[in-house]
């Protein structure tokens, strides 16, 4: 576990509310960000992104959710279906969580220890990287949590 600030980055999102129950729906949207910036000839610049804004921990109550894949450009005259934003940059506590991601309220626990241990307050405002998102063998996936704090 480490505390970082993660610098400014670009991204092509889509934004929903959410609960987590309905997390499963929204996978394909990952491809259709791929899709979306191959078709405007835009640089790819990291793996997809899940940003959570709002969830603090109740698996009923909606949150916001952005699914979003870094870029490296914002074009000016885009005029598509999903959004573009530049971030701030984002300080955190981050962990990668190697595994099913039926087991990452585990990793979640440990972080919240860490936050608690360490006298940090937390955001609610989590974030989560898919360094590999392997569907058919899950303990091969590698994921960044970050969970935001001040």
């Amino acid at each position: 576990m480490q505390i970082k600030a993660v610098k400014p980055i670009n991204f092509l999102f889509f934004r929903t509310e959410a609960s987590v129950a309905e997390l499963v729906n929204y996978l394909p949207v990952g491809q259709e960000l791929f899709k979306e910036a191959v078709a405007y000839n835009l640089p790819i610049t990291g793996p997809v992104h899940w940003h959570y804004f709002g969830f603090e921990g109740d698996l009923t109550k909606p949150f916001t959710l952005e699914i979003a894949l870094p870029v490296g450009e914002v074009p000016e005259a885009y005029d598509g279906k999903f959004h573009f934003k530049r971030t701030d940059s984002f300080k955190c506590v981050s962990a990668i969580h190697e595994g099913s991601w039926l087991d990452m309220p585990q990793s979640y626990g440990k972080l919240m220890q860490f936050i608690e241990a360490n006298h940090l307050t937390p955001l609610a405002s989590n974030r989560e990287i898919y360094v590999n998102a392997d569907f058919k063998h899950p303990e091969a996936n590698v994921t960044e949590i970050q969970i935001g704090i001040n």
